[in-house]
């Protein structure tokens, strides 16, 4: 059936299934290493906010969140001295309560990745958490991150530690002094993954920040996107600026696609944004297009280089092109209701769904993430899709974020999230968005129209409600 998406139609013949990609044989875990404040942390939640938002299940296990839901009140660095027993025995306690959630998520829950933040510093830590995965059917991963550089490990100190729920009760000079303290805990026995003695593990080591790198045994397609994920990413404060084009003609005439030019608004717009990027005053500002006229015309307003990218261009609608919502529904009224009830993966006859565009931006999340300031004028759904990356939204609300016109969206990465400013450029143009229909009217329409098409077998209509509702 032209309306589903691959995924879609898989699961109309066998419902069992998850509606997720299936991009692994078999779980793999995840395993950091690294002393304290080398970013183990930042890196695990980029890594698993950029799996997750191409489509494979991934969660993060904190043993250091473990420890404070354990020991409700962190009193100083001496709980991590080696020789006391006590802080010995709850650690372990965390690491193997946090170890048997791997083992409930890859294996009762369908996760496929599952990222283990700890310290791991010793071989034979690692050699137990190894051990795990072998006897769990688990492909283990280690990412190990050395810094040397004091002002890199400083700056992730007041940045990060310093806000953490360790010291609340603390001034930031006494923060520093027990966090530093703490990480001389871990010196003494740390041992860094070896390329002699570790020549049998499948690792990266990243060194200060992404300097240089040392790969080691990557054994398969998920471990080779890390690598090459974790290669991308840097810590450079910067900005990116997220926009839409100026209100186009179609715009106008509430029609999706095309390709038309800008309505007298849109130009307007274009105006505007010229200004408001003069005004921000942006250091080596790039910008980047879709290869459809009203981004180029927009970007054209602004009297800057730019560059033009086909993988920007909007979501592909296939016979719907260039129709109203209005004549899809008449003319298309299974469809309609179809693409309603799972936005995300419906893909329109002859066109794109939202999870395609996914997988065609991932070239443009890697290069946004090797950048510093950009400026990205696209479309509405890849407006979503990029927006959503960063945010750390899950599909089923991916096709739902609002993203209006004239309106420049500036995110500022943060420790471990991102800063969102929302900017109306004071020039009108029409609402495109729809928001997400009640399931109990779509319900009651699908059935109507299914009957109407022909499809009132039982087995056949629980088939495709399956289908349609299970994600509900």
């Amino acid at each position: 059936y032209t309306g589903f998406s691959s995924s879609a139609r898989t699961q109309l013949t066998c419902p069992a299934l998850p509606p997720s990609l299936c991009m692994t044989n078999c779980p793999t875990l995840i395993v950091m290493v690294g002393l304290p404040a080398r970013g183990k942390t930042y890196i695990s939640k980029k890594l698993t906010r950029y799996l997750n938002w191409i489509g494979v299940p991934t969660k993060e296990f904190n043993v250091g969140q473990y420890r404070r839901d354990l020991v409700k009140k962190y009193k100083s660095f001496e709980f991590f001295l080696p020789d006391n027993e006590e802080g010995l025995k709850i650690r372990k306690q965390c690491a193997l309560a946090a170890l048997n959630d791997v083992r409930q998520y890859l294996s009762e829950e369908n996760g496929h990745v599952a990222v283990f933040d700890a310290t791991n510093t010793t071989r034979e830590r690692r050699e137990t958490i190894y051990k795990f995965g072998e006897e769990n059917g688990y492909k283990t991963f280690f990412v190990e991150s050395v810094c040397v550089d004091p002002e890199v490990i400083a700056a992730n100190i007041v940045q990060v530690k310093l806000g953490s729920p360790d010291y609340v009760d603390c001034s930031n000079d006494e923060a520093t002094e027990d966090f530093m303290k703490r990480i001389e805990c871990y010196k003494n026995s740390y041992e860094t993954l070896d390329e002699n003695l570790d020549k049998d593990l499948s690792y990266i080591k990243i060194m200060d920040v992404g300097r240089s790198y040392l790969v080691n045994r990557v054994m398969d397609h998920i471990q080779s996107r890390i690598v090459y994920y974790l290669m991308n990413i840097h810590v450079t404060p910067r900005s990116i600026y997220l926009c839409r084009h100026g209100e186009s003609e179609l715009n106008l005439k509430g029609r999706i696609g095309g390709d038309p030019g800008l309505s007298v608004r849109g130009k307007e717009f274009a105006k505007s944004l010229a200004q408001f990027i003069n005004e921000q005053n942006i250091k080596d500002l790039k910008v980047w297009t879709s290869q459809m006229k009203r981004t180029i015309q927009t970007a054209e307003a602004l009297g800057v280089p730019y560059e033009q990218w086909k993988v920007l261009n909007e979501i592909d609608a296939g016979v719907c092109e260039e129709m109203t919502y209005e004549e899809i529904q008449e003319n298309y009224p299974l469809e309609f209701a179809l693409r309603d009830q799972d936005k995300y993966r419906y893909r329109y006859p002859k066109g794109e769904s939202y999870e395609d565009l996914v997988q065609r931006l991932e070239p443009v999340i890697m290069e946004l993430e090797r950048q510093e300031n950009v400026l990205v004028i696209c479309h509405q759904a890849v407006m979503r899709c990029l927006l959503a990356y960063f945010l750390d939204k899950p599909a089923e609300q991916l096709p739902y974020l609002k993203c209006p016109l004239h309106t420049v969206l500036k995110l500022t990465p943060v420790a471990y999230g991102c800063k969102v400013e929302s900017i109306f450029l004071n020039v009108e143009a029409v609402n495109t968005h729809r928001d997400k229909p009640e399931v109990r009217m779509l319900k009651l329409l699908l059935q109507s129209l299914l009957i109407s098409e022909g499809a009132d077998q039982p087995s056949n209509l629980g088939a495709v409600f399956i289908c349609c509702f299970k994600i509900h």
